[in-house]
């Protein structure tokens, strides 16, 4: 949906993040952790104005959003920890290219092998899990 890459833990990127996501489309509801981002005042207002449900996981909960960790790994793992950046714009760019791998050309055995692009934008139908 969007990303963003920053150097400080300041609230301000992420409000950014959200609204441009939000300007392309608005989900009915959005899952977070419960880091101070997400709890601010400024991001439940921004959620709200926009009709978005908020979802947050318990404390210590990281099973509760199993997706996003596992991207997490899998970004960390196959692009951040094997490549030596020499700057942030390295950094972004390389994050970039496999966030564009991972949702655009890379199926996922969860999603019945598509992809999330293809799956976000409504463009397969998955199979019943019951046939």
């Amino acid at each position: 949906v969007d990303w963003q890459l920053d150097q400080s833990l300041e609230i301000g990127f992420v409000l950014e993040t959200m609204r441009r996501s939000l300007a392309r489309r608005k989900p009915e509801i959005i899952n977070s952790d419960q880091g101070s981002h997400f709890t601010s005042p400024q991001y439940i207002d921004l959620l709200k104005e926009n009709g978005v449900r908020i979802s947050m996981d318990g404390k210590g909960r990281a099973t509760d959003n199993i997706v996003i960790e596992r991207f997490w790994r899998s970004l960390k793992y196959n692009e951040i920890y094997i490549h030596d950046y020499n700057s942030p714009r390295e950094t972004r760019r390389g994050v970039e290219r496999y966030i564009q791998l991972h949702n655009h050309y890379l199926p996922h055995q969860s999603l019945q092998n598509h992809t999330p692009e293809a799956v976000y934008n409504r463009a397969v139908v998955f199979k019943s899990t019951s046939e």
